[in-house]
């Protein structure tokens, strides 16, 4: 059975998408206008929480998009996007799985929805800096992550730069990446030139 992927452009569920483009699995997309749980009434019948990504492969369902990359390299593996308990940095890739959107993504989605999916009167400017803030300096963890290093875990691209490149990607389009240093900023257009990215970027 083929998997399915229900997605919204440039939305969490970018990272699924992202990790089924770079491992070249069959899958069915299903893209949705954002937010879905507005525009596709019916879709809380498939997700009850109405967010993207929503897999379905088989009798598996799954809404975390980091967790999805993780099951994807260990159903579908073995693939040098995972990384397996005898290497080095197995605990620092599932720390940064975890990372990427529990710390990074997240206090983003508020400086998002407040600065820019509310009406205007329900806009809180104190919440947008607070929250900018917030991810600004959990960034750090991500410049000290790369030090010496071109991707995030064992001297190879993995789940965990797909994952920690979307809460770039997402950076970028609420107009953070201008407090990217050069050294993350060098290894975001590394993740930007991979030919999966940009198909994923696309659909």
């Amino acid at each position: 059975m083929t998997i399915q992927l229900y997605h919204c452009n440039q939305a969490r569920s970018m990272r699924p998408l992202w990790a089924l483009e770079e491992m070249g699995l069959e899958y069915e997309l299903h893209a949705l206008q954002f937010p879905p749980r507005v525009f596709h009434k019916d879709y809380k019948e498939i997700n009850p929480l109405g967010t993207v990504p929503c897999m379905i492969d088989g009798e598996v369902k799954m809404t975390e998009s980091a967790g999805i990359c993780q099951y994807l390299a260990e159903v579908y593996g073995p693939t040098p996007l995972g990384v397996t308990r005898d290497e080095s940095d197995y605990a620092s890739y599932l720390n940064w799985l975890h990372r990427s959107d529990a710390t990074l993504t997240f206090p983003q989605t508020l400086v998002l929805r407040y600065s820019m999916l509310e009406p205007e009167e329900r806009r809180i400017p104190q919440v947008v800096e607070d929250y900018r803030a917030w991810f600004l300096g959990r960034l750090r963890s991500v410049e000290s992550g790369l030090e010496g290093r071109d991707y995030l875990c064992v001297e190879r691209f993995t789940m965990a730069d797909i994952a920690v490149g979307y809460a770039l990607l997402l950076a970028s389009n609420i107009g953070l990446a201008d407090e990217f240093t050069p050294n993350i900023k060098a290894y975001f257009a590394r993740l930007e030139g991979r030919p999966a990215y940009q198909r994923a970027l696309k659909l």
